[in-house]
């Protein structure tokens, strides 16, 4: 039993703003006061401090093969290692890829307590949850990729749209996956044969169907299968100047859907093809506060060391034609394709500095921050450990602007940054870092202290310098045991992967053994995993 007792509570989901409040656990739940035996309750004194919620990571790269070939390629992180523990909980000190203990770790000493793998195709899934059970003290999950699968795009073009249901809910089972991911649909397959996809009608050779079809049907099977989280979308023309156009009519398409559009920092430019990306920032906000079905994760850029890495592996291609350096692209039989490279992000970069603030931009020209939540794709524009700073340049507008003036003179051109007068309150950081991400993946015990959720929880020391309060906790408490104290983990414990398993017509699997024989090195008995193979774990209803 534990009691932190008064604190000043942010949390969002339940209206709690800043009240004085003290909360009970008991068995890893919080629980009413009158649950709890006081003689016998350690209790944490959290007067004068600041209370939220675990931190909730919407979308991040943290386990699987295209974030172990990550790792292999950036041994010099390991020797980062080498130097106290303070000097690489600050952002902009590298550490890309960290190893999946070390990972939890971070994590933990930051506050957060449940993170979502962003994309994991299913054929590697098993990896991935080896690694994900590797990672200690924060609950998980991993998205499925399907945008490119083969058999989704045969039964679209067949007008078999049970059968791409049956198929989607069986392969989401199979893997153990949370979510449906969708990268660049379509466009992976069509880079095969060297012709990118740039609009949401241009046809997937060989099959005959569209990035529009893709998106609406799978759309529709995510709504008839009632999974928690909508459709996690990773759209057209990834970094390309005038995406922002491709992203909206993106954004309307899948309005009535529910979608959930990631890094969107990276979709929201404008200018001319194969121009220098100018910052759209205020377009794509309109397009946000527009639309009631759509929310975006911002993958704000942090300057400094970073490892791009995602299953568009056309993007991929193309960076490392501009940067040359390492890179590896790969493709998976039948189902996506992915690429890595390591780049870092400067200040005195025009293109970087650009990217910078249209993140940023976005943050503040978002009118409801229910709808748009703190990421920076880790590692793609840089490591977690810098969301302590972007808090800070939310929070400080006097800080923002001072680290504005030092970009390059032509990503200041235009900006509308200096103009943006607004700073986030506690309770805001509480919504973008706890609450909205909670909400909007369905996880109804997580992201708040309502009676029921999981004893998840941050305790902040109050600082004017709100990089440091947010980079040091006094304590975070995980399933009701305090794993840090002072900044410092004191336990480590496991966490729990959640998965969802919807119903589906079992004479499905027939038409899938099929497609294996046809298509597949490996076996369909040994294409699905059990959940009593995985570590510890919990199954979230459909409903």
């Amino acid at each position: 039993m534990l009691g932190i007792t008064g604190g000043k509570v942010f949390d969002p989901i339940n209206g709690i703003d800043g009240r004085l409040m003290d909360i009970w656990i008991k068995d890893g739940k919080v629980v009413p006061e009158e649950m709890i035996d006081k003689s016998e309750a350690q209790i944490i004194d959290a007067s004068g401090k600041v209370v939220m919620p675990g931190g909730v990571d919407i979308h991040s790269h943290i386990a699987g093969a295209k974030v172990n070939s990550g790792r292999k390629m950036c041994p010099e992180d390991s020797l980062r290692l080498l130097r106290p523990r303070s000097q690489i909980t600050r952002s902009g000190s590298g550490l890309t890829v960290p190893s999946t203990h070390l990972t939890g770790y971070l994590y933990s000493e930051m506050g957060y307590t449940t993170v979502m793998e962003a994309a994991a195709a299913p054929l590697v899934a098993r990896h991935t949850h080896e690694e994900l059970e590797d990672i200690p003290n924060i609950d998980k999950g991993v998205f499925i990729t399907m945008g490119n699968n083969h058999f989704i795009m045969k039964c679209i073009r067949d007008g078999e749209l049970g059968k791409a249901k049956d198929y989607v809910a069986w392969l989401v089972g199979a893997a153990k996956g949370f979510a449906i991911k969708i990268v660049n649909p379509g466009g992976v397959e069509n880079w095969k044969y060297g012709k990118n996809v740039q609009n949401l009608d241009d046809e997937v050779i060989g099959f005959g169907v569209t990035p529009r079809q893709i998106l609406t049907t799978l759309g529709q099977i995510n709504k008839d299968l009632k999974l928690p989280h909508p459709l996690h979308i990773h759209g057209l023309r990834l970094g390309q100047a005038g995406n922002v156009d491709i992203t909206i009519e993106t954004m309307e398409l899948m309005n009535e859907f529910n979608g959930h559009f990631c890094h969107v920092q990276f979709m929201s430019y404008g200018g001319e093809r194969g121009s220098l990306p100018q910052s759209a920032s205020k377009k794509i906000a309109q397009a946000i506060n527009e639309k009631s079905g759509v929310s975006v994760d911002v993958g704000q850029i942090v300057f400094g060391p970073a490892t791009t890495m995602t299953s568009d592996g056309p993007a991929q291609f193309s960076l490392h034609q501009r940067i040359g350096g390492k890179w590896i692209n790969d493709d998976l039989e039948s189902e996506s394709g992915g690429g890595l490279a390591p780049l870092t992000f400067k200040r005195n970069n025009p293109l970087h500095g650009t990217m910078w603030l249209t993140g940023l931009e976005i943050f503040l020209l978002v009118d409801d921050p229910w709808k748009v939540f703190l990421t920076t794709d880790h590692p793609n524009a840089g490591p977690f450990l810098g969301y302590p700073q972007v808090i800070r340049l939310l929070m400080d507008r006097d800080y923002r602007t001072r680290e504005f003036e030092r970009l390059h003179t032509k990503a200041k051109k235009n900006a509308l940054l200096p103009e943006l007068k607004r700073e986030y309150t506690l309770y805001e950081i509480a919504i973008i870092t706890r609450g909205g991400p909670a909400r909007r993946l369905g996880l109804k015990n997580k992201g708040h202290l309502g009676i029921g959720a999981d004893a998840d929880l941050t305790v902040y020391l109050p600082d004017d310098d709100k990089e440091e309060m947010f980079s040091h906790p006094a304590w975070v408490v995980k399933d009701g045991e305090i794993v840090v104290k002072d900044g410092h983990l004191v336990r480590e414990q496991p966490g729990r992967t959640m998965y969802v398993s919807p119903n589906y017509d079992p004479q499905i699997e027939e038409d899938i053994k099929a497609h294996f024989k046809e298509s597949y090195t490996i076996s369909f008995e040994n294409y699905s995993i059990r959940s009593e193979h995985m570590g510890p774990n919990e199954k979230i209803s459909c409903d």
